[in-house]
């Protein structure tokens, strides 16, 4: 996917008091970086923010890491991120949300085993040929992943409205041994859907008459009734 570069966006993402620049420092720590100990969830893949910014609104008792390797991306999120700030006059609205610009298959050097609550991939790029299938973020190499850096309890969400990649999930997580929480091939027809927090491409896609495909999984035996 070739990105429109956007003239300015390196030095205003660098200057950000939201984005982390050396996050593996905060490895086992984050808690130093909000200044408590709530439970930490990340976004992998976080676009424009959207998603991720109103989440932490929503649930101030739970800190927020979106990740984003694209600055010409991340740049919108920095830019929601300090409207709310303005609008907020202060740290209630901005307070439990960071970005990050890392690559997803730094997790590891970010994150400590067992340090991130849940996680949540929002319309992942979904590398449609097979010799690109390791890159796709539900693949057997990023659960393995995911599986290291989660709580024993916790859990991965996954959503978007493309059909053979939510297949491909599935499956991938079926095989790695994970429990298919539940699923649902058109979530905003779905009891899954309640309470819903939808991104800007989920609003897009949704509007063009696209069903959006939700997945929560856990680390554990997969449970092959939810195959069926």
């Amino acid at each position: 996917m070739r990105l429109r570069n956007i003239p300015g966006a390196e030095e205003i993402v660098s200057a950000s008091p939201f984005v982390i620049h050396a996050p593996a420092q905060y490895r086992g720590r984050w808690g130093e970086c909000f200044g408590n100990d709530h439970p930490l969830r990340i976004e992998v893949g976080m676009g424009k923010g959207r998603f991720l910014t109103e989440l932490a609104a929503g649930n101030p008792g739970i800190n927020y890491i979106g990740i984003e390797r694209y600055t010409s991306v991340l740049l919108r999120a920095v830019e929601k991120a300090n409207k709310l700030e303005e609008a907020g006059n202060g740290k209630e609205e901005s307070g439990n949300f960071r970005f990050l610009c890392e690559d997803a298959a730094r997790l590891e050097e970010i994150f400590a085993p067992g340090e991130v609550d849940r996680i949540y991939l929002n319309f992942s790029d979904p590398w449609p040929k097979e010799r690109h299938a390791k890159r796709r973020l539900t693949s057997d190499r990023f659960l393995a992943v995911y599986r290291r850096i989660l709580r024993p309890e916790g859990q991965v969400e996954f959503k978007t409205d493309n059909m053979p990649l939510f297949d491909f999930s599935l499956e991938s997580a079926r095989e790695a041994g994970w429990r298919i929480l539940g699923y649902t091939r058109d979530l905003h027809h779905d009891p899954m859907g309640e309470g819903n927090v939808m991104t800007e491409y989920e609003e897009k896609f949704s509007a063009l008459g696209n069903p959006i495909c939700k997945m929560v999984i856990a680390p554990g035996p997969a449970d092959e009734s939810k195959l069926e």
